[in-house]
């Protein structure tokens, strides 16, 4: 009888001890959304008539406050053109420099790569094939073509999505567009057309990515269609993302089916429209709390080895998660050359270290903002 009082004793002073450490539990998800049941687990939609996409292979813990509340960062750059013109005798310019740079495809991300393996998210605009298909647009004056291996630029370089609608993913036809894709998928690097959502998860935040070419035949279409697309990709994902190929060549500023079509898009709920095709660098809007990016400019093009202008931007943009929303915060550019060199174009995106460069393409952009309503006036080089 001794030893049970002594045994009833011990468990009564343990009582409160258990008690405590029940209390200093971790919150999880069920307890921030009551709708939620230890028991229960919360539905994957699938994406529709799209990529399923991938996670980060090794992504790092994320960094959220108490609330559960954390940030995202997405990097776009421009047109990306590797490769070359299998119709021409020799070697290209692309290959050229290869072989000045040893061999070492990774020659091309090497002054940007810290940055677009830092980020959650780099998108660009492919504008060319990875296949081995012959040529299809015969008459064309340009045609772009790279070795499918050659998708190890991008895989190695940070890049985790493209956007692959525009006036040279046709070059090496059918075949060589779905050789690409292919190519694309088996590097596990995210895709979208006007066909086909790009779907990429991450931080377990759903980020859907449209892309579209905007014809001057096409204007009433797409502004039907995209605000359309746009809501039902808002239904099921966490952020939308739209790339527009528009424009005309060598505008440093956007015409107003532009601007209509990108505020509508904006207005559909999409969380940020990328610009791209000009090869020149246009203004940004802020329009109802999100960004229009009406072109980035070049990324890396190997298309010219003297281009007029290798002015360029990187754009990021940091979005504000939360277990209940998904707000737009800030954003900065990164003022670039499209090239390492300044006496030829060696296709390595460089930033500028030189505050004089830097500030012409600060002030490049603020010069071409009139007529834009909601121009931001202000291009924040660091965040703020």
């Amino acid at each position: 009888m001794k030893k049970f009082l002594l045994l009833l004793m011990a468990l009564l002073l343990l009582a409160p001890s258990a008690q405590l450490a029940l209390a200093d539990e971790e919150v999880s998800i069920f307890d921030v959304d009551p709708s939620l049941r230890p028991t229960e687990t919360p539905e994957q939609t699938p994406a529709p008539d799209g990529l399923e996409g991938q996670d980060t292979p090794t992504e790092a813990p994320v960094a959220r406050d108490r609330s559960g509340a954390f940030q995202l960062v997405i990097t776009a750059g421009g047109d990306m053109t590797i490769g070359g013109d299998v119709r021409k005798r020799g070697d290209s310019l692309f290959e050229r420099e290869l072989k000045k740079q040893g061999g070492d495809l990774n020659f091309l991300t090497r002054n940007v790569r810290e940055i677009l393996q830092s980020d959650d998210l780099t998108i660009v605009n492919f504008e060319g094939t990875l296949t081995t298909a012959p040529v299809y647009k015969t008459n064309n004056e340009f045609v772009f073509s790279a070795p499918p291996n050659y998708v190890s630029i991008l895989k190695d370089g940070g890049i985790e999505a493209v956007a692959l609608e525009n006036n040279h993913v046709m070059d090496h036809g059918e075949s060589g567009l779905r050789e690409t894709k292919e190519t694309l998928e088996a590097a596990g690097i995210v895709w979208s057309d006007a066909n086909n959502m790009g779907v990429y998860r991450v931080k377990d935040v759903s980020i859907a990515m449209l892309t579209y070419q905007q014809y001057r035949s096409m204007v009433e279409e797409l502004l039907v269609r995209v605000p359309n697309d746009v809501r039902n990709a808002k239904l099921q994902h966490d952020i939308v993302i739209v790339s527009f190929h528009w424009g005309q060549e060598l505008d440093y500023k956007p015409n107003r089916n532009q601007i209509n079509l990108g505020r509508a898009t904006i207005d559909a709920g999409a969380d940020l429209v990328l610009g791209h095709h000009s090869h020149r660098i246009n203004p940004i809007e802020k329009y109802q709390g999100r960004y229009i990016v009406y072109s980035l400019g070049n990324f890396s093009f190997a298309g010219n080895n003297k281009p007029s202008d290798m002015s360029t931007f990187l754009f990021q943009v940091r979005f504000n998660i939360t277990p209940d929303s998904v707000e737009t915060d800030a954003f900065r550019i990164i003022p670039s050359r499209i090239s390492s060199r300044t006496d030829y174009n060696d296709f390595a995106p460089t930033p500028f270290t030189d505050q004089r460069l830097i500030d012409n393409v600060v002030n490049l952009l603020k010069s071409n903002s009139g007529g834009l309503e909601y121009a931001v006036d202000y291009y924040p080089l660091d965040w703020e």
